[in-house]
């Protein structure tokens, strides 16, 4: 028997009131997440960055700018993806992760997930992917080939922060999102 999905707004307010690590101390604002709650693609990445942090909201600096590019080559409109991060506050000086953060944070992130129930889940980075995918291999690896978590259709892909600065990652990273676009197209007119 399946769980029946808890409201966006619902998860929010678990996440605005969680206290169980120590992120919360430093955080200006939680990041949870935005776009349509009915998004075929849910975007996932690691964690807040300064600016997102700052306003609330994810992807709003120069990654952000490049992945709303991005989205554009996949033939998508940001406003019809919902994107969210792992951790849903900013690690001190955007340092990696830690284990008990995502520990602490997973329940959130699985409950949008399955309130949102996309076809995709696009990953962003070593992160995301290794979360989603619950695997050891890098991003390198996996990237631009599609993969399941249980029913969902994983497509990692580079983040777009680190393509900014590699130009080999930045020509995989626009290729990957043509890929998606084109998985997405074949997929409705094929009626699935």
């Amino acid at each position: 028997m399946s769980k029946i999905p808890i409201p966006l707004d619902e998860i929010r307010q678990s996440v605005s009131q969680c206290r169980s690590c120590p992120l919360v101390d430093g955080r200006t604002n939680v990041v949870f997440g935005e776009g349509s709650p009915n998004a075929r693609v849910l975007i996932v990445g690691e964690a807040p960055g300064k600016n997102e942090d700052l306003q609330g909201r994810p992807f709003v600096g120069a990654a952000g700018k490049y992945l709303d590019e991005l989205l554009g080559v996949a033939g998508l409109r940001r406003e019809e993806v919902f994107i969210a991060n792992v951790l849903k506050c900013r690690p001190p000086g955007n340092r990696d992760p830690r284990p008990e953060e995502i520990e602490a944070c997973a329940p959130f992130l699985r409950e949008q997930t399955r309130t949102i129930n996309p076809e995709y889940i696009v990953t962003l980075g070593n992160f995301s992917t290794r979360f989603i995918l619950k695997t050891d291999r890098g991003i390198t690896g996996l990237h631009g080939q599609l993969h399941m978590a249980g029913r969902f259709k994983v497509f990692p892909v580079f983040h777009p922060a680190a393509a900014l600065y590699d130009s080999k990652k930045r020509e995989a990273l626009e290729n990957d999102f043509v890929t998606l676009g084109q998985l997405l197209k074949s997929e409705t007119i094929n009626g699935n």
